[in-house]
């Protein structure tokens, strides 16, 4: 290959979305390009090696937060042994702050934003020859409806193996501080009918789950409608549907289609983040939270929607009473997974602007997550973060169900989370069996019940999609 394409996923199961758009959107170049996926369990030089085998010129490195350490001790192993390879770097990590990071100083250009088809002009102006002056290259969001749809680019494999990602429409229109998706960018949708017929090219080759990652699916809610239309009239056992929604916005058309979904079809990530208004003010969220509470409630009792909600730890100016109650406010709604987020400092995100004023401390290494606040010390941050880890273990799970209702409460869980991490003195290798014992001894220690354990095993395909 001439141009290869890389980068390391998160876990075999997540796709590459965004290569394969590169890679769709090559021209007359697509035929000397390939894809080359890792995940960020292999070694950077062994991944170089295999990079190395194609002999390319050209390699593009997609760096995200979660594999920019990787990344870099990958793009310093391919500089120094073919100091003449063209690296090209892209992706949310390197879009921002560029200048800054080491990894971009190592590489030959760095495109930022949407590179679609801001790579396929770099590669054609490399390979004959021809240097861009400039080595940050500030790609213009294109215009969807010029983009080649990469959903041919999913194989058997992936098809059977993985998560498949796919999107009807980029931006967002809000201006959370701490989403990349504040940032200045308008929304775009894709054109409806070809998208429609990618997704029954994916739905005839085997296809049956399908992660949708616009940031606001039902923002539009005609062509939302239209889509959830579509997939309804191919229900078939199997189908899966994952999408991002806006909390306070189901009228009334939506929610009669939603209604007609079997259980277990949808999945709906529901982005709460906080119900403190003073805090959402500050952070640039707008948000009825009389409306998103009465929509949980309602896809709770007559749906059979999976609902996945989304609360953030650390905000500037919400402390420890605040979240425990917007906590204890969102398990009233009874989603079936609470996720409790750790703030981070995404590089570009906005949410700097308030370090100095609330005393905002991120750790220094991906993923930036927020240390200690103005009103959260460190030692309580880390008691929170290990509520999130084990609130994951135990309630997101579904593996206790007995168990889950007793512990609900924000600080009855603290209290379970306090007394587990003493007795383990760990967050992550805790077997299932394990902490069916030690949940049994703490019922009986704090609650005077005798609690018989059996750990049940949940489907790991939802699990899959929403842990992306």
């Amino acid at each position: 290959m001439d141009i290869v394409l890389a980068t390391l996923n998160a876990k075999y199961p997540h796709c590459a979305f965004g290569l394969r758009y590169l890679l769709a959107n090559l021209g007359e170049l697509r035929s000397r390009a390939g894809i080359l996926e890792f995940d960020i369990n292999q070694r950077p030089l062994e991944i170089a090696e295999q990079i190395l085998q194609q002999t390319p010129r050209i390699v593009g490195i997609g760096v995200s937060v979660w594999n920019t350490t990787q990344s870099a001790q990958l793009v310093t192993d391919l500089k120094r042994l073919r100091p003449e390879l063209i690296v090209v770097l892209g992706g949310p990590e390197v879009s921002h702050e560029t200048k800054q990071q080491p990894i971009c100083q190592q590489a030959d250009f760095i495109i930022t934003g949407e590179a679609d088809l801001a790579f396929a002009d770099l590669c054609r102006q490399l390979l004959v020859g021809t240097r861009p002056a400039t080595k940050i290259i500030a790609a213009i969001p294109p215009d969807l409806a010029q983009l080649a749809l990469p959903y041919e680019l999913y194989d058997e494999r992936d098809l059977a193996h993985r998560v498949i990602y796919v999107e009807a429409s980029r931006g967002c229109p809000f201006e959370c501080d701490f989403c990349l998706s504040a940032l200045p960018v308008p929304v775009r949708a894709f054109p409806l009918e070809p998208f429609l017929t990618a997704m029954q090219s994916l739905l005839d080759h085997g296809c049956r789950q399908f992660k949708f990652v616009d940031r606001t699916f039902n923002l539009n809610i005609k062509t939302s409608t239209a889509i959830l239309e579509f997939f309804l009239a191919r229900n078939r056992p199997g189908l899966f549907l994952h999408f991002e929604m806006i909390p306070d916005n189901l009228p009334l058309a939506l929610r009669q289609l939603i209604r007609r979904f079997p259980p277990g079809t949808l999945q709906f990530e529901v982005g709460i983040q906080t119900f403190n208004e003073t805090v959402a003010a500050r952070i640039n969220r707008r948000q009825d939270n009389a409306a998103a509470e009465e929509n949980l409630r309602w896809l709770r009792a007559e749906t059979g929607v999976h609902v996945h909600a989304d609360l953030i730890v650390g905000l500037p100016g919400e402390d420890v009473t605040s979240f425990a109650a917007g906590f204890d406010r969102l398990v009233a709604t009874q989603p079936q997974e609470i996720q409790v987020g750790i703030l981070k400092r995404l590089r570009g995100a906005p949410i700097a602007r308030h370090d100095t004023d609330w005393g905002m401390v991120y750790s220094a290494n991906p993923p930036y997550e927020i240390l200690q606040t103005k009103l959260i010390d460190f030692s309580t941050m880390q008691r929170l973060r290990r509520f999130a880890r084990y609130w994951d273990l135990v309630a997101n799970s579904g593996n206790f169900t007995e168990a889950a209702p007793a512990l609900a409460g924000f600080h009855e869980f603290l209290k379970f989370s306090d007394w587990l991490y003493s007795e383990t003195r760990q967050t992550h290798a805790i077997a299932r069996a394990r902490l069916a014992e030690l949940m049994t001894r703490y019922f009986h220690e704090a609650f005077g019940q005798a609690l018989v354990l059996v750990p049940a095993r949940v489907g790991a395909s939802r699990q899959a999609l929403h842990r992306t």
